[in-house]
């Protein structure tokens, strides 16, 4: 099974793509319905794409009825250097018109990380309309790495986690998340990921060995250095 939409642009427009589908995406929802539920993803990649968000999107509207969530977040105080908090505050939610009460962030400082969990899944809607998601050079999304057992999820929708590499303790959504969410839209950048995109999109279907398969039917914009391993260019082209 192949993605629903695979865009593959030149590296030095990925971040102006990227960006400009995501404005696409919100102003879409926001045409049908009076709110968007918007989950961030932590990271490198997305970093220049909100920074680029928020000059090109920097009014009120649409951002009053925009409601902010978090696919993972490391356990760490929210002015961490590590925080995907601090990383979206800085390149996005520091730069647009959003009130404090529209951004639910993780609280991966409280001293209770299945607390914290429980917390977060309490917040969390129904149903994301749309989900960013990154994905990392050994397959991993949010912080669901491969062979973990919350990969297996099916039940509850955040978990606390244990990550392979530092920090270690992590909260994190869960399968039932990603694939509940509207569009899901993962952005992936870079040669080191080529191996991690090819077998997300083209390998045998085996999330538990590349958890970004469970986003396999979204929306992907990636760079022409990661999609170098694709066995068919053809599923999107360069924009």
């Amino acid at each position: 099974m192949l993605a629903t939409e695979l865009v593959i642009t030149e590296r030095a427009e990925f971040v102006a793509s990227a960006a400009r589908r995501l404005i696409v995406e919100i102003r879409r929802v926001l045409a049908s319905q009076e709110h968007c539920s918007l989950a961030l993803a932590g990271g490198s990649t997305p970093r220049p794409v909100y920074q680029r968000v928020a000059a090109e999107l920097p009014d009120r509207e649409p951002w009053s009825r925009v409601d902010l969530f978090f696919g993972d977040e490391r356990c760490v105080p929210p002015d961490d250097p590590a925080s995907n908090y601090r990383m979206a505050q800085e390149a996005l939610l520091g730069r647009v018109p959003v009130e404090p009460a529209q951004v639910h962030r993780m609280e991966g400082e409280r001293p209770d990380p299945e607390e914290a969990a429980r917390a977060y899944d309490a917040v969390l809607p129904d149903r994301l309309d749309l989900l960013v998601l990154g994905l990392g050079d050994d397959g991993h999304t949010a912080s669901l790495f491969p062979g973990a057992a919350s990969v297996a999820e099916v039940h509850r929708r955040v978990l606390a986690v244990r990550a392979p590499r530092s920090p270690l303790e992590r909260l994190t959504i869960t399968p039932p998340v990603i694939l509940d969410a509207r569009l899901t839209i993962v952005l992936v950048a870079g040669p080191e990921k080529a191996d991690a995109l090819a077998r997300s999109i083209e390998g045998p279907s085996d999330p538990r060995r590349t958890p970004g398969q469970l986003a396999r039917a979204g929306l992907w914009i990636v760079d022409t250095a990661a999609a170098a391993r694709l066995e068919r260019h053809d599923h999107g082209r360069p924009r």
